[in-house]
């Protein structure tokens, strides 16, 4: 024991001297650390008093450094905060920044606060080529005019697509923004309009205002309240938003209806403001930087907390954090290659020399710029990386103000890529396609409550009613007719006018309105209907409504809907009555190269019954010339059905049968073309083309002050013979006196609505003719961009695919039906039918035919083969050889059943007749009772048949056998047809 405890002093004293030499080594490295580090000078300008850019923003900022270096303490480079007061001033801050980089030699500033501030600093950093790095000056222009200008914040520009993508998923049309005089206010605007159109919607006014004018917010305000758009995009600082806020519930502007789309410069502080104040705010939507959570943002929080017990923080003060972050990055990256240090400029002597003359430069401005291009990190407000001076464009969130307690819901989300989506989760899901629709965002309060999506317009509250402008007519007072109440008042009445009252009620809104005659002091027309129209271009009226055409001069500067009225500018002209004074009317009905096909046909198949029944028929036999006319009499009879001759022939009956069903149809079809011509004619137009007109000098009318005018003059008419008429009356009169009297019309030319009145009234005398123009018919007129335009002609479509259109039209133009179609009297004296209907009928009857000649002709040579063979010398030519088939085809066919019945009835005695037939020689030589050698008859023929006729038989020849009677007949009769053709020839 006592060995013990001599034997632990002994080791602690050893180890003491041991440890004596180690803490002084340790010492000594420390100490040298410290001598190597290098601290590098950088500024940081910001306004003190400002508790949530300022004060906070420099609090984040030397955390941030904290923070850092604790956890880098082998850097070799540290940064010491320079730091000067802005004082909320402009020339302050640019002094401040003077100062830094001329006395101090900064390398590099963090801040101004304000982006009207940054525009002074800009050129500063510019010369001396010291980075600037902003945290909270978003104006766009920025970094446009200097490289050495940082945005460590998002661009206020990346934005615009967030706030377009909402305008379009709602289908708002036109929106009003409302923001300061200033930089950041105007920056906003070229990208926000670009944005917009994008979309299809614009800006129908720009609301500026003031910072500190409370008299001026408050007239704007209300001149906002007395215009259409509903739609209102504030970009102003909080200050003023909130005061803004608080002014448009004071005199009702947070009211349902409205729409208040607020940027992310005032939604990224609602976390700062009290929410009381964020109440007053109810049903407005904002877009607000997306921060994702992290758990290094969930420590930096409750640091913050800790540290600073009451402040509240942004995530201004997180870019700030991040901005610090970031500089220190690239102060160590560049420190390592050498120390920092700055060129003075060469002072300029003279009298007008300044400070600036002798401005230093930063050796290391270059390299530490390019290591701010290149610095990327995960910062507390998200991914850190500098993209062309900007902070790298970043997820959105769309937030909705709930209710009057200030709380803030997140609706959706909107990213570069996918625009809308409901969750971050969601957008992985999505397709490549950009979204802008409302669906993927979830349920909003609008203000006032409402739960109804507003349509972003409506017509104004204040006892305003559309003020509708309407022409003063001279005649067609259907189509609008305005006259004066008792009281002084106009009354305006009529077709066109009945027709926009449905139109109103069809809305699914009120709107109110009043009719204003368009007319001078003394109560006559105050111009044509494009002067009238131009008063809406002038916004003299809200809208026009009449008998107005719509037309691309008017359409340049107003906005028509869709017609209501039939379309196109059609001629008039008067009928004249031809019935039953043309006396070749009856061969109208039918076109030249119809009757001439007719009448081949009758011809062609009067000879195809010819060939098929010359041979087996009496009826068609005989001399030439009764033959000729037995086949035509026999073909054109069949027009009327009054044939009489016998059709023996199979083949001939289906010819006949087929000619009589195209006979039948011709002749049905003739009747009604004749019947229809000489109706019709009582509708033939008295002109048929408008080159006619000009070519004889005729006169014409139109409707006084319609377009027609320009349209008659630019087809080439002079304007002596232009006579304008002012209603249906005088235009039957001056239709009456032409040609007499000097002011006579031969033709007019009006819109189709004007040309049916005046023909229900007319119908007898007058009809139209071609050509008919294009127009568009009648329309409403507003101006351009109203969002009254899609409405009304939506509701126009109900209107006139309804029954109200037709009680409307009965109203003014009565329910008479006793006059045709004006569209089917046109073209009624050109009605012949043509071949083109027939040629079927007439293919059906030729191909019949030509098939029952074929099978004739094959039938006659396969019977007659021997006799035209053994009839024909082999060197005969084909002549001669056609000469035999002619005489042979003109000799009866003995074999057919109606010669053998012949026969049979004259060997019982019940005929009389000759019969005449066709052998050969041989047949003749073979016999026994008269043998005949061809020989004896060369001298007379050439060829080997005889043609004999057998006479009454004798009692002595039917003792005789068959044979032998029938070959002594035969050889007979050729004797006697030898001497006839001997004695012929």
């Amino acid at each position: 024991m006592n060995r013990l405890i001599f034997f632990f002093p002994s080791i602690s004293l050893f180890v003491f001297l041991g440890l004596i030499p180690i803490i002084f080594l340790s010492d000594l490295a420390i100490a040298q650390n410290r001598i190597e580090v290098n601290k590098v000078k950088v500024g940081v300008v910001v306004d003190y008093n400002d508790k949530l850019f300022g004060r906070m923003g420099l609090r984040c900022i030397k955390m941030a450094l904290s923070d850092f270096y604790a956890s880098r303490s082998h850097y070799n480079t540290r940064l010491a905060l320079q730091t000067r007061d802005s004082d909320s001033d402009v020339v302050e801050a640019a002094s401040a920044a003077l100062d830094l980089i001329k006395n101090v030699q900064v390398q590099a500033i963090i801040g101004p606060i304000t982006s009207m501030q940054a525009n002074f600093i800009v050129d500063l950093g510019e010369k001396a080529r010291v980075p600037i790095i902003s945290y909270s000056a978003t104006s766009p222009s920025l970094n446009i005019r200097s490289s050495y200008f940082f945005q460590a914040t998002q661009n206020e520009a990346s934005q615009v697509k967030a706030i377009s993508s909402l305008v379009k998923a709602f289908g708002w049309k036109q929106v009003i923004p409302i923001y300061t005089n200033d930089d950041y206010g105007e920056g906003l605007i070229p990208f926000l309009t670009d944005a917009l159109l994008e979309v299809d919607a614009h800006i129908s006014y720009r609301s500026v205002v003031s910072n500190g004018d409370e008299k001026e917010l408050d007239e704007e305000l209300k001149k906002l309240m007395t215009m259409q758009t509903r739609v209102f995009i504030l970009h102003t600082n909080v200050s003023l938003g909130t005061r803004t806020f608080a002014k448009a519930r004071e005199i009702g502007m947070m009211g349902e209806g409205y729409v208040w789309i607020v940027t992310n410069g005032m939604t990224n502080l609602l976390s700062s403001i009290e929410p009381s104040v964020v109440g007053t705010m109810s049903g407005v939507l904002g877009i607000k930087t997306y921060v994702p959570e992290t758990k290094g943002l969930k420590n930096f929080r409750d640091k913050w907390k800790t540290r600073f017990e009451g402040d509240k923080l942004n995530v201004f003060g997180l870019w700030a954090y991040d901005a610090a972050k970031a500089l220190a990055i690239a102060v160590e990256y560049v420190g390592k290659s050498g120390k920092f240090g700055f060129r003075k400029g060469q002072k300029v002597e003279g009298n007008y020399s300044t400070d600036l003359d002798a401005f230093g430069v930063s050796q290391n401005g270059t390299q530490l710029h390019e290591a701010l291009s290149n610095v990327t990190f995960k910062g507390l407000a998200g991914d850190f990386r500098i993209v062309k001076g900007q902070l790298h464009s970043s997820t959105y969130e769309i937030i909705n103000i709930a209710n009057v307690n200030g709380e803030i819901k997140r609706v959706g989300f909107w990213t570069p890529r996918n625009g809308l989506a409901k969750s971050l989760s969601s957008t992985k899901k999505l397709s490549k396609e950009y979204n802008t629709s409302k669906d993927n965002l979830g349920n909003i309060t609008w203000p006032g409550g409402s739960k109804s999506d507003p349509k972003g317009w409506e017509i104004p509250t204040n006892g305003k009613k559309l003020k509708v402008g309407v022409p003063l007519r001279g005649g067609f007072t259907e189509f609008v007719r305005v006259t004066n109440n008792a009281d002084n008042t106009p009354n305006v009445t009529g077709y066109c006018i009945d027709i926009f009252k449905a139109v109103m009620e069809e809305l699914p809104y009120k709107v109110d309105y009043e009719f204003i005659p368009f007319v001078n002091s003394s109560g006559g027309s105050n111009g044509t209907y494009d002067d009238m129209v131009y008063q809406v271009y002038l916004k003299n009226f809200d809208a026009a409504v009449g008998d107005t055409t719509i037309r691309a001069n008017r359409s340049l500067y107003v906005d028509f809907t869709l017609p209501y009225t039939e379309s196109g500018v059609s001629m008039i002209v008067p009928v004249k009555d031809k019935v039953n004074k043309n006396a070749w009317v009856f061969l109208k009905p039918l076109t030249w190269d119809l009757w001439v096909t007719i009448a081949c046909f009758f011809v062609f198949i009067g000879f195809v019954v010819w060939i098929l029944e010359h041979r087996i028929n009496e009826e068609f036999r005989g001399p030439p010339s009764h033959q000729i006319g037995t086949s035509f009499w026999f073909s054109f009879s069949t027009m009327v059905f009054a044939h009489r001759e016998r059709v023996i022939s199979n083949l001939a009956r289906f010819v006949i049968t087929i000619w009589v069903f195209v006979v039948l149809i011709l002749t049905q079809s003739y009747t009604a073309s004749l019947t229809s011509l000489l109706t019709s004619q009582q509708l033939q137009a008295t002109v048929t083309n408008v080159s006619q007109l000009i070519k004889n000098g005729d006169n014409v009318g139109y409707l006084e002050g319609s377009f027609v005018y320009g349209m008659l003059k630019g087809l080439g008419f002079n304007d002596s013979r232009l006579k304008v008429f002012k209603s249906p009356k005088e235009l039957h009169e001056k239709f009456s006196n032409y040609p007499s009297a000097h002011d006579g019309i031969a033709a007019a030319f009006d819109e189709t609505p004007y040309v049916k009145l005046f023909l229900r009234k007319y119908c007898s005398k007058y009809t139209l003719a071609d050509p008919t123009f294009k127009a568009d018919g009648f329309g409403f007129v507003f101006p351009r961009g109203s969002p009254l335009v899609p409405d009304v002609s939506r509701a126009i479509l109900n209107v006139t695919e309804g029954e109200k259109l037709k009680k409307i039209e009965a109203k003014y133009f009565g329910t008479k039906t006793s006059c045709p179609d004006p569209s089917s009297t046109q073209g009624s004296s050109n009605s012949s039918l043509g071949l083109e209907s027939f040629w079927g009928l007439f293919l059906i009857a030729g191909v019949s035919s030509l098939c029952a000649l074929a099978i004739n002709v094959v039938i006659f040579f396969h019977g007659q083969r021997d006799v035209i063979v053994s009839s024909t010398p082999a060197e005969a030519s084909m002549w001669k050889r056609f000469h035999v088939i002619c005489k042979v085809f003109d000799q009866k066919d003995l074999s057919s059943h109606t010669f053998r019945k012949s026969s049979t009835q004259a060997a019982h005695g019940q005929t009389n007749g000759n019969v005449h037939g066709v052998v050969p020689l041989e047949a003749i030589s073979n016999t026994n009772s008269h043998p005949i050698s061809p020989s004896s008859y060369s001298d007379h023929t050439d060829f080997n048949f005889v043609v004999f006729s057998e006479q009454e038989s004798s009692p002595a020849h039917h003792g005789n056998s068959d044979q032998s009677s029938s070959a002594t007949d035969q050889f007979s009769d050729a004797q006697n047809h030898e001497a006839r053709g001997t004695n012929s020839s």
